[in-house]
Order: C-alpha cells, then structure tokens, then sequence
C-alpha cells in the first residue's frame, strides 16, 4: 500500500513539474510584459496596474490555485470597473491555464 502511495505521489509530482515546464512560453508571451520574467512586476506596465509581486510568497498565499485558473481565464476588473488584466480564454486552453498556475508558485520565493 506504501508503494502504491508513493508511486501515486511521485506520478502528481512528475505532472505537475511537467506542467510548469510547459508554461514559459506562454509567460514570455502573455504574462511577462506586465508580471515581468521573474514574476516581481517590475515593469512600467506592471507599477500602472499595480501588478502584485508573484514572487512574494505571503502574496501567493492570499489566492487559491482556482482563483489563479479563473484571474487568468476571465481577467480581473478593478473595483471601479477597469480591467486590470485581460481575460486569457480566447487565447489559452484550459490545460494552458493550468500549467501557468503550475508555474506562477514555482515563482515563489
């Protein structure tokens, strides 16, 4: 039963590594001009909209990886009604989605 336990974790282990590792493009790409490449959203976009820092893990803390999955699908709009981040649907599969949450935590520090 150990065994089947641990070769059950070891195989979510192996997917989800496998699926952060399918998100850097999609980052470079989609994220990066406003999260920045290391995720600190130190960039001139990034300060306008006042990305959070995706690399502060008290920050990573205050959202589920749901949260995260629905943000990047839907976008997020402000109180006030400014988007603040465009919806990624059109652009993103699920799966796709998925793998950029995967890589957003590996961002923490």
């Amino acid at each position: 039963m150990r065994t089947l336990l641990a070769a059950v974790a070891a195989l979510a282990l192996a997917a989800a590594t496998s699926r952060a590792a399918d998100a850097p493009p999609s980052w470079g790409k989609l994220c990066a001009s406003c999260h920045g490449s290391d995720g600190a959203g130190h960039t001139k976009a990034g300060r306008k909209l006042d990305v959070k820092d995706l690399t502060a893990a008290d920050y990573q803390k205050s959202f589920t990886d749901d949260e995260a999955f629905t943000a990047v699908k839907k976008g997020l709009t402000a109180k006030d009604g400014t988007e603040k981040m465009k919806p990624f649907a059109e652009k993103l599969s699920d799966d796709d989605i998925k793998s950029l949450v995967t890589y957003v935590r590996t961002l923490a520090k």
